[in-house]
């Protein structure tokens, strides 16, 4: 299975954080469709069809590559 660089998983999740909060607090178009963009690479690079289990697997896969010694800590 591939898997994406822990670099790339991180800002993913940041990104997403990011926009998630944006979103809540105004209802721009333009804000929510990049959320909807973040959304779906997050998805594809995982592997997975929701938003949530993206972030679980984004999550774990980060956290196996800190244990395997292969990337910086993630600090959640």
């Amino acid at each position: 299975m591939l898997m994406a660089h822990p670099s790339v998983l991180r800002e993913l999740i940041d990104r997403y954080e990011a926009l998630r909060a944006r979103c809540a607090a105004a209802h721009d178009g333009h804000e929510r469709r990049r959320m909807e963009d973040v959304v779906y690479t997050l998805c594809v690079t995982t592997g997975t069809r929701e938003i949530e289990a993206a972030l679980s697997a984004a999550r774990r896969q980060l956290a196996w590559t800190t244990t395997e010694g292969n990337g910086p800590a993630l600090s959640a």
